[in-house]
């Protein structure tokens, strides 16, 4: 069967139909690795008590501060919920502060607080260590293929 024909099924879908999209299937081998390195960057993280996604919101914060929630979200790849629940655990540990929106009063910013930066970069090496090791599960410059891969990806 060649690979038109996969394309153009009309009854009963073929078993090598199934095992070529689970072989090729950009979806599903984004969404494993990016659990996976999520879990090991988590776990490099645990011991500062920190999660990959509140280490990214409190670097996103250090480099442009004063962000309001969309655009965090906008700018971390994630939806608006996923962003205040990121937020919350910040803000209880005096992490991160809220403020109101001085151009519109019904938004917040977000900003570092001292607390903020200091477990920033507490964390850093923890994240550097954890990305030695992933670079060095690639040989010569693919690391950076894949990133620049990624980051066209993201862009569609």
């Amino acid at each position: 069967m060649n690979q038109d024909e996969y394309f153009n099924v009309h009854d009963d879908v073929p078993l090598e139909i199934t095992c070529y999209i689970l072989d090729h299937c950009l979806g599903l081998h984004l969404q494993r690795a990016a659990r996976v390195v999520a879990r090991r960057l988590d776990e490099a993280l645990r011991p500062l008590d920190l999660t990959n996604g509140q280490f990214e919101l409190l670097a996103l914060l250090r480099q442009t501060p004063a962000q309001g929630i969309a655009s965090v979200a906008e700018r971390l790849g994630r939806d608006r919920t996923t962003i205040t629940a990121i937020l919350k655990p910040l803000k209880q540990r005096g992490l991160v502060a809220v403020t109101v929106n001085p151009d519109d009063s019904r938004g917040r910013r977000l900003s570092l607080t001292r607390a903020g930066r200091d477990l920033l970069a507490a964390a850093i090496p923890h994240w550097g260590r954890f990305h030695l090791r992933m670079d060095h599960l690639f040989a010569n410059d693919e690391v950076d293929l894949l990133r620049r891969s990624l980051t066209t990806l993201s862009r569609i």
